[in-house]
């Protein structure tokens, strides 16, 4: 006897559970993992390729490719980071390259990788690793790390710790100051991990939703929230990139 086919909110729950091992705070999204390390070996070999087909004559379409995406960085980097440093702009790249990658899963036929996955034993499996807050707070917790690290190194410990206790309503306030730059300073990388975190759940979701109707009718909403999707894909990786930047550059000046 087969199966009983699941319900609307069993199928729901199936595609919104990660694979995961261990317990707790140390309990782990393969999925997630899984699906990060393979995108970005893909964005390793399609920008290596690109490398190693470098010609000073007629530029192949890879080549286009790859020097679009790297001048279009440079330029966003140039604009936006007051200063010089060797780490922001292949950061920035990796980045936008990344994030687009992740958030392109979402593009993929909903029950596709799934039940690819089902066949090396995994019973459950989120393919999409922007829609996973594990992996956008993990992003954007190095970047907040890097935040404090450029702090330090444009405005130097002592000019970093005055700016914490002066800055804006000078030494009177200092415990008001502590306050107000510590939120200001957390509200960074939460800003960072939940927009992208809410955007992509938010259209895997409704990807879900539609993979619910009946197959003759839900490839009509289907191709129209794709269609829109292909905004939303490129658009939140711009947006982390840039406010990447823009965070690290407020870091490294001296205020």
């Amino acid at each position: 006897m087969s199966a009983a086919a699941p319900t609307a909110a069993q199928y729901v729950q199936h595609h919104l559970t990660s694979l995961q091992v261990g317990e707790g705070f140390w309990t782990l999204n393969l999925d997630t993992m899984i699906m990060s390390v393979l995108l970005g070996a893909v964005m390793l070999i399609v920008f290596r390729l690109a490398v190693n087909r470098i010609t000073t004559g007629v530029p192949g379409g890879l080549q286009n490719f790859a020097e679009s995406v790297i001048d279009f960085v440079d330029e966003i980097v140039s604009e936006t980071f007051h200063g010089k440093d060797p780490l922001i702009a292949p950061l920035a790249m990796t980045i936008f390259c990344w994030v687009i990658l992740w958030n392109s899963v979402d593009l993929i036929p909903v029950d596709l990788i799934p039940e690819v996955a089902k066949l090396f034993g995994a019973d459950y499996f989120r393919p999409v690793p922007s829609a996973d807050m594990s992996a956008t707070f993990g992003l954007s917790l190095s970047i907040f790390l890097l935040i404090i690290v450029y702090s330090f190194k444009g405005k130097g410990f002592v000019g970093y710790i005055e700016e914490l206790l002066f800055h804006p309503f000078g030494k009177y306030l200092m415990p008001f100051n502590l306050i107000l730059n510590f939120v200001e300073l957390l509200a960074k990388p939460m800003s960072l991990a939940l927009r992208l975190f809410g955007n992509l759940y938010a259209g895997e979701l409704i990807f879900v939703l539609i993979a619910l109707m009946p197959a003759w009718v839900q490839w009509v909403p289907g191709v129209a929230w794709a269609i829109f999707h292909v905004l939303v894909v490129p658009l939140q990786a711009f947006i982390f990139m840039v406010l990447t930047v823009v965070y690290l550059s407020m870091a490294h000046e001296k205020h």
